[in-house]
């Protein structure tokens, strides 16, 4: 047995383990949550995924690169608000157009990330929870503390999260959700063909080799930021069609969800390694047990919190003695 998953990857292992772990997380919380296995329970699951995968998926560049962004949840905020408020004022902009400024406004946001990161020299935990707070500061004074209600949206974004693109088993798969996907699959598809994409792996993994290489890291870095500046306001456009009514504190938390979904789907915290897929189901995970926790009785809003610290401190854990345990596999080999 041991010689049979010894031709697997670590990467490989760490999918089955991730989905067997996300089939235990289901079948338990079946026998707890009456109604649980249901289609109301999967639209409730993959309308809140396609929320946090976007947002995951930019993190996971950032981290791969060995930075952090912490500032994620109040770019999401940011966009869902000021877009909702654009969208009030102009309801006949098109959809595609809104899209853009949406992850546009994103982007400029994560630019600042990066500037300050990559050729300030400022380390991106300090970076990014200073514009944590600077972001939801401005949204904040901006929003002078107005709400944007469904009422001022047009009909079409209200009802954007309600469009099914298909349906299988009688399980609907929504737009919102097509849309998460899509992105995680074009990162996904770009790190693994295409060489400029590679460079985040790069970086991450031996900054000063990539260096010598030829590559500009700290440009690398501010990429980073900025596209997972323009997932945040990707996540926004859908935060804010998904729930409509937008204050000020939209979007807090997402920053430690994002984190969990990135750990915990197999990116090293250390850098240069991790895929799309695992941070997918990394985002599953996570979601499906904040969605379950809310539906269960016996568990208090503290412990789903909690839960989420666990499961990032847990993957973290795994990862550093996994680390070391392969470094002392490849040494062992070297003097063989």
């Amino acid at each position: 047995m041991t010689q049979a998953f010894g031709h697997w990857s670590p990467q490989t292992l760490r999918l089955i383990a991730l989905a067997l772990a996300l089939l235990a997380t289901v079948l338990f919380f079946s026998t707890q949550i009456d109604g649980y296995l249901s289609a109301r329970m999967f639209n409730r699951i993959s309308t809140s995924v396609a929320v946090v995968l976007p947002v995951a998926v930019g993190q996971a560049i950032v981290v791969m690169t060995r930075n952090i962004d912490l500032s994620v949840g109040s770019i999401l905020g940011v966009v869902a608000y000021v877009t909702g408020q654009s969208l009030g004022l102009m309801p006949d902009l098109h959809p595609v157009l809104v899209l853009a400024m949406a992850m546009g406004i994103g982007a400029l946001a994560g630019a600042v990330n990066g500037v300050l990161v990559a050729w300030g020299r400022v380390p991106s935990i300090i970076v990014t929870l200073g514009t944590l707070a600077l972001f939801r500061t401005f949204l904040v004074e901006y929003s002078d503390a107005k709400t944007i209600t469904t009422a001022s949206l047009p009909k079409w974004l209200v009802d954007l999260p309600q469009v099914t693109v298909f349906s299988v088993a009688g399980l609907d798969v929504r737009v919102t959700a097509i849309l998460a996907v899509v992105a995680c699959a074009v990162v996904g598809l770009s790190l693994a063909r295409l060489r400029w994409a590679r460079r985040f792996y790069a970086v991450g993994s031996n900054p000063d080799a990539a260096v010598m290489a030829g590559i500009n890291a700290a440009r690398v870095a501010f990429v980073a930021f900025v596209i997972s500046g323009a997932l945040a306001g990707l996540s926004g456009f859908i935060f804010l069609a998904k729930f409509g009514n937008i204050t000020v504190v939209a979007g807090m938390g997402f920053e430690l969800k994002s984190v969990a979904a990135v750990v915990v789907g197999g990116v090293s915290i250390m850098g240069g390694s991790g895929s799309m897929l695992g941070v997918l189901m990394g985002a599953l995970l996570v979601d499906t047990i904040d969605n379950s926790l809310t539906r269960w009785d016996l568990v208090s809003e503290f412990w789903r919190d909690a839960l989420l610290g666990f499961l990032i401190m847990a993957a973290v854990t795994v990862d550093t003695f996994a680390s070391r345990s392969l470094a002392r596999l490849r040494a062992k080999g070297g003097q063989a």
